[in-house]
């Protein structure tokens, strides 16, 4: 009996902030799978080990979360003012699905990083020590990046002091510029205004749910904010108090079904189904007191709100990158329901708690003649580490 071989791509494995993920070189895949399709599709998700029934992708480089079951692809850019292109893909952990949807704002801190280390730069680019900016095209949005890497000795800095709630070392900072991240024009990550339907408040009818008060808006990647006391919630729930709840994720999912409806990202709910990774569903509140996932003692003084948000039909272990650029957006626009959990009136960042802790970020926020707003950039500090590099294995006939 013949066995097919497997076969090695160059890869690294990445931590981006509070998630991982497998890194190539658009040139090192094989030339059926440098184009999108679904010979691409089928490697990715061979390398994740992906789909699994038993959800454990056991068989693969998937950690078998929303946080750690996704592939990043980047090349050269030859679009102007920009140093490298960068495609990501959310896998889908027990079904034959990549969603392209959208961004990973966490595997963003990666991507500078990475240029820089696998060549992706022009030698000229990088100094010898200091801050090195990438300029990011983020190609399933359409939109820009700059981030900002520490280097030391002409190589990238990956240790130092910055600690960032959710995960477990210090490390050094990587700065993150999300350039006009509420513009028209986003890709299929969900274009058009910010606020889609035009109103910073929505009622938002779910069948089986009720009416509830909801701001839907497309910054960073499209987000659902509805306050947490409006489905029986508080702002304070760890993982398990949603995600050991099948009756509150189900609620949560027909959410996300309807509120993608109303943005006009899917003409039906039925869709949605396929549109795992956009929209984020999330819930607000004001400050309280409550304990973090690693024990940590959150103080309501410590923090401006709560916010808990929902990745791939589970609430997140801490906050996704992109959902915290639609939180401090949002935050900065007077009237939403993010910035009224937080107090209300005009601000250019938020301290917010999440499951393993707090964050910041920031926007610049303006309001034109018209009263329509508009956002320049989003702000927010995360770090990056290569964890592992070398080769992916897969069987030659998995794409």
């Amino acid at each position: 009996m013949a066995f097919v071989p497997q076969i090695r791509i160059p890869a690294v494995y990445l931590r981006g902030g509070t998630s991982k993920g497998v890194f190539f070189r658009l040139q090192d895949l094989p030339a059926r799978c440098q184009v999108p399709g679904e010979a691409r599709d089928r490697l990715l998700r061979r390398v994740v080990g992906s789909p699994d029934p038993y959800g454990k992708q056991i068989d693969g480089m998937g950690g078998a979360t929303s946080s750690t079951s996704k592939v990043v692809i980047l090349s050269a850019s030859t679009r102007p003012g920009h140093d490298v292109d960068y495609l990501f893909g959310q896998v889908s952990i027990d079904q034959a699905f990549i969603d392209w949807s959208g961004n990973c704002g966490n595997l963003s801190a990666a991507v500078g990083p990475f240029a820089i280390a696998q060549g992706l730069l022009p030698a000229g680019r990088v100094p010898q020590s200091g801050l090195c900016s990438v300029r990011i095209w983020q190609a399933n949005i359409g939109k820009t990046i700059v981030a900002h890497v520490p280097v030391a000795g002409g190589q990238v800095q990956e240790t130092g002091d910055f600690e960032l709630d959710g995960v477990t070392f210090p490390a050094a900072e990587v700065q993150l510029e999300f350039l006009d991240p509420a513009a028209e024009g986003q890709d299929e990550g969900g274009g058009g205004a910010m606020f889609p339907t035009g109103r910073l408040v929505d009622e938002l009818e779910v069948p089986g749910v009720g009416t509830l008060k909801a701001t839907l808006i497309n910054a960073g990647i499209p987000t659902i904010f509805v306050n947490a006391s409006d489905i029986g919630c508080t702002g304070t729930e760890l993982q398990e108090a949603i995600n050991g709840d099948a009756q509150a994720l189900v609620r949560f999912e027909t959410l996300r079904a309807w509120g993608a409806v109303k943005m006009g990202l899917i003409r039906d709910v039925a869709e949605a189904s396929t549109r795992q990774h956009t929209p984020k569903i999330a819930f607000v509140a004001p400050p309280a007191d409550y304990v973090a996932s690693s024990g940590k003692a959150v103080r309501a003084a410590e923090i401006d709100l709560l916010v808990r948000a929902l990745s791939m039909g589970k609430l997140h272990h801490a906050m996704m990158g992109t959902a915290a650029v639609a939180i401090g957006t949002a935050a900065a626009i007077p009237g939403t329901l993010v910035n009224l959990a937080a107090g209300g009136g005009t601000r250019a960042a938020v301290r917010f708690g999440h499951p393993s802790g707090t964050l910041r970020v920031g926007a610049e926020a303006r309001q034109a003649d018209d009263g329509q707003w508009s956002v320049t950039k989003a702000l927010m500090s995360r770090s990056a580490r290569v964890l592992m590099e070398g080769w992916v294995r897969v069987p030659g006939d998995s794409f």
